[in-house]
Parts: C-alpha cells; sequence; structure tokens
C-alpha cells in the first residue's frame, strides 16, 4: 500500500484527554478517533489491526472446534428478565424503548441470547458438546469512560459459549478453550500470564482472566515466586498458619484515644505496631449493614465479602449509618456490642487474642480483646487482600504484585443460565437434565490497546508482528530521484510477491516526516530506501523492537532480507 494513496492521519500531538500511552499512541498514529465519550471511529490502520488480532482468534477458535455464528446486538428485555440480569446488572447495561413500548438492551455480553437460541435446536445429548461464537460490537454504558480503547463503552469482542451434558464434559470444554487462549496470545507475540479471577457479573463457579503484563496496566495480579500460582488481586488468597491462639485470660479496658481517626494516629499514641490492632469496616450489602475484620495493617477484599455475604451490591457505609450502629465515629468502630447482625473477621484473626479496636464511641479503644470471648463474629474467612511478600497459598515462595491487562477472560457458568432459562436436553436415558455451559471472552479491540501498553518507546508503536497494521514500511527519501524510485518499487514489488504486507512511504514529504512516522505507527520492520546509500550499494534496515540498525547489501538483496527478517520475527519468540 502506498502511503500517499492511503488515509493516515498522524498527529505530533496527543489529545488533552488521552490518559493512558495507548491511547495516546492510537490516536497519533491515526489508528482512532473519538465520536463520543467511550465511543471511537476505527480509521484504515485501526481496522487492519482489529483484523489481525480478529483473524489469529477466529483460526484459533475454529481449530479447537468451535463454530462462529453471529448473534444480535439489541436484546429483548424478557430473556433478561428470565435470568435474573435485568435489575442485577446495573447501569452499565444500557435499557431503551422501541416504538411499541417495549424494552431492549443493547448486548454487553450474549448468555441470554445464545441460551434462548440453543435451547430451542438442542434436544438430544446425542448434539453436545457444542461450542458457538462470534466476533462483534458490543456495549457498556461505563459509569466513567477512559483510556481510550483499554475501558470504552463501544467495543468489539469475541464471545464463545459451550454447552455440555455433564460437569465433565464442561470440564473438557473449558480446558480446550484454555489452551487455545494459550495459543492465541502466544501466536500474537504478547507476554502474557492466565491468573485466577472471579467471575463477577456474568456469574460461574471458576474462571481464569488472561493478562497482557505491563507496567501501565490497572490491574494488579499476584505471582508466586516459585511457582505456577497466579491471581488477580480481587481472587489471590491469603496464606495462613493455620493456628489458633487459646482464650485470653486478660479482661478488655477501655482506653481514652483523643484524635486518633486511623490506625496510624492509634499505633503512635499506644505505640503499639498495626499489626497488633483491627479494624472494622462497615459496609452496605444490598441494604444490609455488615463488618468485615482486617488487621490495621490490612486492607479489605471487598469482592471476597461481596462474595462470601452473597451480595450484589456492596459500597461503605455513610457516616450517618456509622453513628446508628456504633455509636462512634469513623476512627473508633468495633465489634464489640456493634449493632450489626453479621460480622465476619479474617481468618488470620484466629491466631491472636489480644486485639486493639475501637469501643464503639467517640475517643475511645479497648484493650486485650478475644474476638472468640468478647465478640460475635458470624465466619472467620479469607477477606484481605495479599500483599507484596505474603507467602504463596499453595507452596510457591512469596508473591509478588505485577501489573497487567485483562484480555481475556474463561468462566465455567454451571447451571446458572440453562436453570433460569429451562435449557434442557435428553440424556442417553431419555431424561431430562439441564445443559452445563462456559463462556469464554477477548476483548478483540483492547488486545490492540494492550498490544501497544507493552510494546511501545517515547518514538510511538513497538507493533509484534503478527498484530502490525503492515509488517514493513518501506521509505523512499528521494521521489525526485528516478534512481532511488526505481530501486524503491523494485523493493516493494519484491515484498509483495512475496507475501510481506508494506506501507510505501512514497509521499513528497522531508525524511524527518517519515522516519518520524514510521516510528510512530511501529512497523516492525523499516527499509529506507536512499540516494547515499544506492551509491554505496545498500538499503539501511531497522528493528523496530530494539531500534538497531543495520545495512543490507544491495547485491543478493532477496535473500539477505529474508534471513534478516526471520531473525527479527525470532526476537518477538515467533
Amino acid at each position: 500500500m502506498r502511503f500517499s494513496q492511503y488515509y493516515i492521519p498522524t498527529l505530533k500531538e496527543a489529545p488533552a484527554d488521552a490518559e493512558v500511552i495507548s491511547h495516546k499512541l492510537l490516536v497519533r498514529a491515526g489508528m482512532i478517533r473519538k465520536l463520543t465519550s467511550g465511543i471511537y471511529t476505527y480509521l484504515p490502520l485501526g481496522v487492519r489491526a482489529l483484523e489481525r488480532v480478529s483473524r489469529i482468534v477466529r483460526e484459533e477458535m475454529n481449530k479447537a472446534g468451535a463454530l462462529e455464528i453471529f448473534m444480535p446486538t439489541v436484546q429483548p428485555s424478557d430473556l433478561w428478565e428470565e435470568s435474573g440480569r435485568w435489575q442485577k446488572y446495573g447501569k452499565e447495561l444500557l435499557r431503551f424503548k422501541d416504538r411499541n413500548d417495549r424494552d431492549y438492551c443493547l448486548g454487553p455480553t450474549h448468555e441470554e441470547v445464545v441460551t434462548a437460541l440453543l435451547r430451542g435446536e438442542i434436544r438430544s445429548y446425542r448434539q453436545m458438546p457444542l461450542n458457538v461464537y462470534q466476533i462483534q460490537t458490543k456495549f457498556r454504558d461505563e459509569i466513567r469512560p477512559r483510556f481510550g480503547l483499554m475501558r470504552g463503552r463501544e467495543f468489539v469482542m469475541k464471545d464463545a459459549y459451550s454447552f455440555d451434558c455433564d460437569d465433565a464434559g464442561a470440564d473438557k470444554s473449558y480446558e480446550i478453550m484454555y489452551r487455545a487462549y494459550e495459543n492465541i496470545f502466544r501466536r500474537m507475540g504478547l507476554k502474557f500470564r492466565a491468573v485466577e479471577a472471579d467471575s463477577g457479573a456474568i456469574g460461574g463457579n471458576f474462571s481464569h482472566e488472561f493478562m497482557v503484563l505491563a507496567d501501565t496496566g490497572e490491574d494488579v495480579i499476584a505471582v508466586a515466586s516459585d511457582g505456577p500460582y497466579a491471581a488477580n488481586l480481587e481472587r489471590a488468597e491469603a496464606a495462613w498458619s493455620g493456628q489458633e491462639a487459646p482464650l485470653s485470660q486478660t479482661a478488655y479496658e477501655e482506653v481514652h484515644t483523643p484524635d486518633c481517626p486511623t490506625v496510624e494516629a492509634v499505633c503512635r499514641l499506644l505505640s503499639v505496631p498495626a499489626t497488633q490492632i483491627v479494624k472494622t469496616m462497615l459496609y452496605n450489602a444490598d441494604g444490609e449493614i455488615v463488618a468485615a475484620l482486617v488487621r490495621g495493617d490490612r486492607e479489605v477484599n471487598e469482592i471476597k465479602l461481596k462474595n462470601l455475604v452473597g451480595a450484589t451490591e456492596l459500597e461503605l457505609v455513610t457516616a450517618e449509618e456509622i453513628a446508628t450502629v456504633s455509636g462512634g465515629n469513623i476512627g473508633s468502630i468495633g465489634p464489640v456490642g456493634l449493632k450489626v447482625k453479621r460480622i465476619f473477621a479474617d481468618r488470620e484473626l484466629l491466631g491472636g487474642n489480644d486485639w486493639i479496636v475501637g469501643a464503639n464511641k467517640p475517643d475511645a479503644h479497648l484493650l486485650h480483646v478475644d474476638f472468640k470471648r468478647d465478640a460475635v463474629i458470624e465466619a472467620y474467612k479469607d477477606l484481605r487482600q495479599v500483599q507484596e511478600g505474603d507467602p504463596c497459598p499453595r507452596g510457591g515462595g512469596k508473591l509478588t504484585l505485577t501489573r497487567g491487562i485483562e484480555v481475556g477472560h474463561v468462566f465455567k457458568l454451571g447451571l446458572k443460565y440453562s436453570e433460569a432459562m429451562n435449557a434442557k436436553f435428553l440424556d442417553e436415558n431419555g431424561k431430562e437434565k439441564f445443559m452445563v455451559m462456559g463462556c469464554y471472552g477477548i476483548g478483540i479491540s483492547r488486545v490492540v490497546a494492550a498490544a501497544i501498553e507493552q510494546n511501545h518507546d517515547e518514538y510511538g508503536i513497538k507493533f509484534p508482528p503478527p498484530l502490525a497494521p503492515f509488517h514493513v514500511s518501506l521509505l523512499n527519501l528521494d521521489i525526485r530521484s528516478e534512481q532511488v524510485n526505481a530501486k524503491a518499487d523494485e523493493i516493494y514489488e519484491f515484498l509483495q510477491a512475496e507475501g510481506i504486507e508494506t506501507l510505501y512511504d512514497d509521499r513528497d514529504e522531508r525524511p524527518g516526516v517519515k522516519f518520524k512516522d514510521a516510528d510512530l505507527i511501529g512497523s516492525p520492520i523499516q527499509l529506507v530506501v536512499g540516494g547515499k546509500g544506492l551509491e554505496r550499494g545498500i538499503v539501511e534496515a531497522k528493528d523496530r523492537r530494539t531500534n538497531e540498525k543495520i545495512e543490507l547489501s544491495l547485491e543478493n538483496f532477496k535473500r539477505n532480507f529474508k534471513d534478516w527478517r526471520e531473525q527479527v520475527w525470532a526476537g518477538w519468540g515467533l
């Protein structure tokens, strides 16, 4: 493709609202343009990048036995009422009415639609296992769209759904998709990690996220220093020795703690470590106030607490609610005498019997508290967020916290949707059973952004070869020279004949402009044809990943280029 005949509106500066590097570079490289908040138009280079991702995903899904379908974006409310998600999904579900006053939504996902489809098609166990997928535009009305394609409202997604006769079959389907995802991201040339994850609004009983590792990722991952364990921060298990402390023989006592709204302030006043203090956090869980206790140097993992109490919505209580159930203020809440029916404690608190807690009155704390004796705890569970250096819960050394970007998610749904929507089949004995389901998503447009977050420098994008809109940027530095034009055209024709997709910069622009645009767009290879080089019998070649330059002799150029290109691809692990 000749640059002069293509539409690549590159920019010197990023828009003011671009927060992350992928957003800045996608706009500057002429790949996307903002239409409105969280919604973007894909320009020709952006479309090519999407197609690269989609092609790899489609090939691996087909290889894994999944069958491509295409479902409507607009979904009727009655399906979501059947599944119970019409109200539970929240405001991210964009609802609207048609001219006949019927309720619809724009699909953020398609569990309801695919279940309704196949409950009317699958009659017998002989028709399963079945896995269907689509690559389609989704819409989620994010409360605060940000980061360009990383968290937009409209996005391109691959979603697949498996249907099996039993749990054993569903486990096999899950494993097939898990391996297919590993193949997909490996083929893309991305550094990634599969991590245990929470199922969230989709539901189900087991899931993994596939994370592209990047320092700028918004997700935190806990990884074992010596073992395979990896989980996102929401799911990561906190290790505990399992040894309970004996009952304390010392009665608790109240002390005056003026001007101590924080753990740090209490530590200073009483000259104690934060590990001796217990924080009592109050949450509104679907209208009911619950309490969660963690050590003073820990933080409550709200996803773990939400799952434990079975809540749809969980948020910190207001100051007024604190006064109602505690009688104290935000710094003096404690479990002793707290007017809350459900109190949960992190399980590591079983290992102590001499805690300092709020006294449920202003400026007061209690010393020597033993929860088994002095408070009513409903359950001791893993409720805290893991921290850097914590022991791995599965014998893999210490936990290291790193960052990543979620680009794929696989779920075991079980019977969640088939039971709710009455999706049954007849087994080999003629007995009706519910289909066992799984679902598997990949953010196609998010992969493009994540690849850039992982692969860039101060000059622009460094696309992995499988995802690059063009594999080679061929720069003609002097279009007024017949000799340079002839050689550049010759090289372009050779690359085309070899099936190497090439962006041929034949514009009447200064060399500096062409170099900057080539770096910005991020083709893995740059070839530079200029008068001085031709005089010396060479073409300058640049590996965009390393920015290393070499000179390829024009004599036997075709063989020289092929050998060097293999080295460049090998540098990406391809």
